[in-house]
């Protein structure tokens, strides 16, 4: 039974290029805190096997996302939550003076930075 406190820094960057916080793994999903400074935008990748669900609790910003035919950018702030499906290719920027922080819960857990394939930036 964990019980785990938000570290004060970063301990990971995500192959996206975010700070990463780890939180909890559980043997069905993880879950991390993450942050894109103020300015910054990520690089665009596609998860091999995983999908995502992040919910964004400081900031504003834009998140990508492209499966397929289909293509959607959406606002993000405070409240916004979002999937994303195994597959799909995304890429994230911080539009605001804060920085745009979130919590990503991933199923199953995060295997390794092997997940993550580069794709196309959109911007």
């Amino acid at each position: 039974m964990d019980c785990i406190q938000l570290a004060p820094e970063h301990t990971e960057i995500a192959p996206d290029g975010s700070e990463i916080r780890p939180l909890i793994t559980g043997k069905r999903a993880s879950l991390v805190h993450c942050t894109l400074p103020a300015g910054a935008r990520s690089k665009a990748v596609m998860h091999r096997s995983i999908e995502e669900i992040w919910y964004f609790i400081e900031g504003r910003g834009q998140v990508w996302r492209q499966r397929g035919t289909e293509e959607r950018v959406v606002e993000v702030s405070p409240g916004t939550a979002l999937h994303i499906a195994p597959g799909t290719a995304f890429q994230f920027r911080n539009r605001g003076v804060n920085d745009l922080r979130f919590i990503i819960a991933s199923m199953p857990p995060w295997p390794g930075d092997e997940e993550a394939v580069e794709a196309p930036a959109h911007w």
